[in-house]
């Protein structure tokens, strides 16, 4: 799949193991970098619900984001980036059509 960041300080911090664990910590960097390669690894969002990690769409004032379960409290918070995102008839995410996403953060969603 497809990765872009939305910030290019995110992405710098992404793909650096050494700004990875100076901002979050060598447990949660480790973790990152797991869900990280994992969606470079799938070919389609859908593969996500079987890798682990709760791939899971958000809701409320977070609707049309997506997260995976990193070091809790914390998650990895995408969103699709396909242009057009893919829909099914019913207009829900065709999870089998996303090969892009765009990483947003990462945050506790509970707070």
């Amino acid at each position: 799949m497809e990765i872009t960041f939305e910030t290019n300080d995110l992405r710098d911090k992404c793909n650096s193991s050494r700004l990875l664990v100076k901002y979050f910590g060598e447990r949660q960097a480790k973790k990152i970098r797991q869900r990280l390669d994992d969606l470079r690894a799938a070919a389609t969002l859908e593969e996500m619900r079987h890798i682990g990690g709760r791939c899971h769409e958000l809701k409320g004032d977070r609707r049309g984001q997506l997260s995976l379960d990193l070091v809790q409290p914390y998650r990895l918070i995408f969103e699709v980036a396909n242009e057009p995102i893919p829909r099914k008839p019913d207009g829900g995410l065709d999870w089998k059509q996303v090969t892009a996403v765009r990483i947003l953060g990462v945050e506790d969603t509970h707070e």
